[in-house]
């Protein structure tokens, strides 16, 4: 695929968070895609397979919100090749009441019009402070 049509699978994503609707993302994640979260404290893990994407690492945050599907708001996309850069900013509360609005750096890698690699960099002391710590299970049922 071309970086514009890459681009456009990426934008749609987040087209559906922004709205807390429609199925972009499962329907073109890759079964044996990676979501590596970045950084050094309990969340940074490479979730491998599409099942350890969807519900160790989300299915966790999705645990922690007050509504099943998290926002996030993508406000800038730059796309090379089979790379798409985009910054975005989580709009969430916690079911304990606490907003969570992260900022986000991700770095999609689309292979065959797949969504093939993702690398999150985020604001790690916010998630540590307000999600808490990711539970071990989750990250050993994403290594199975």
């Amino acid at each position: 695929m071309s970086a514009a049509a890459n681009k456009k699978l990426v934008q749609q994503v987040y087209t559906d968070s922004a709205n807390r609707s429609g199925t972009t993302f499962l329907d073109n994640l890759a079964e044996d895609a990676t979501w590596i979260v970045t950084g050094q404290y309990s969340w940074s893990h490479e979730f491998r397979g599409r099942d350890a994407i969807n519900n160790g690492l989300m299915g966790h945050l999705r645990s922690r919100l007050a509504t099943a599907r998290p926002r996030t708001v993508a406000f800038n996309f730059i796309a090379e090749g089979d790379y798409v850069v985009v910054e975005a900013r989580g709009d969430n509360i916690t079911k304990d009441g606490v907003r969570y609005d992260n900022q986000y750096c991700m770095v999609w890698r689309i292979e065959d019009g797949k969504i093939k690699e993702i690398r999150e960099y985020c604001d790690s002391a916010l998630v540590e402070r307000v999600l808490g710590p990711i539970p071990a299970e989750r990250k050993l049922a994403a290594a199975v």
